[in-house]
């Protein structure tokens, strides 16, 4: 009498991932939620903003130091959040000159900080991970708050982060549909030239409408913007992906469902920010 085989155990359902490897519908509704807490905190006061961006970067620094850690880089984490709202609050109270004061006494303090701990090769290489952590993240973002300060500085904001959207949201969509040349095989298997155009055209499109109707500025204001937003938040993304790789990472953290962790989302938009509040700073 013939055994009929056992039934194979039902394996978990996986969620669904789109061609671009991302778990969409999270994506989406992260990506929403994240517009909402931002257009929030902007509606009746700066301030609440301000706040959002110490978090963020707290948030940033920490995943950057788990990320170290798996080559032995140890961050100084209490001189670099201090360091960090100092950093972002001196921006939106003192100006430029403020934001960079900021950075070097936490870049002192970082590497005072790691002395005291000891010497050595190791406290080299700590020291040289805290600079960098405190240059990429929060004087970085310093810009956004320096472009909060300024005249209608919160409609430049929400026009940088629209900007920041529609690059990401352009490269996407082409990418998906129309990607066939690698941009970066070597950094960025996913990343092509069709996704950069997407990312020109749709935050070309954005700065146009934000140059003319939200600033009373001319539409090359607003090209100038877009190509410019493509281009610096694709070497954002791809300097971060060099990073991942040579930390063995896939994500930097995992408290933004569908798009990883905070330093993911973030990315392309701290080494975007300076330039675009160049831009502005010049013409508008």
């Amino acid at each position: 009498m013939a055994v009929s085989p056992e039934p194979e155990p039902e394996s978990a359902p996986v969620p669904k991932q789109s061609r671009a490897g991302r778990n969409l519908p999270a994506a989406i509704l992260v990506g929403v939620g994240l517009l909402g807490i931002v257009g929030a905190s902007l509606y009746w006061r700066p301030e609440p903003f301000v706040l959002l961006v110490v978090l963020l970067m707290w948030a940033g620094l920490w995943e950057l130091r788990q990320a170290f850690a798996r080559r032995e880089l140890r961050l100084p984490m209490v001189p670099l959040f201090v360091g960090a709202a100092g950093m972002i609050v001196s921006a939106y109270r003192g100006g430029a000159e403020a934001l960079f004061v900021a950075f070097v006494l936490t870049v002192a303090a970082t590497v005072v900080w790691r002395a005291l701990d000891g010497s050595g090769l190791s406290a080299v290489r700590d020291s040289a991970a805290s600079v960098f952590a405190a240059a990429y993240l929060p004087f970085l973002a310093g810009f956004v708050v320096l472009m909060l300060a300024q005249p209608d500085g919160e409609i430049r904001v929400v026009l940088f982060i629209l900007l920041a959207v529609a690059n990401d949201t352009g490269g996407y969509i082409a990418g998906v549909m129309l990607g066939r040349h690698p941009l970066a095989p070597t950094v960025s298997p996913k990343k092509s030239w069709e996704g950069l155009a997407g990312s020109i055209v749709l935050a070309t499109a954005v700065g146009v409408l934000g140059a003319v109707y939200g600033l009373g500025e001319s539409p090359v204001l607003g090209i100038a913007l877009g190509v410019m937003t493509a281009i610096t938040a694709t070497v954002g993304d791809l300097a971060e992906s060099l990073l991942k790789r040579d930390l063995e990472l896939k994500d930097m953290g995992s408290l933004l469902p569908g798009h990883g962790g905070v330093l993911d989302r973030l990315d392309s938009m701290i080494i975007t920010a300076p330039f675009v509040y160049l831009v502005l700073s010049v013409v508008a």
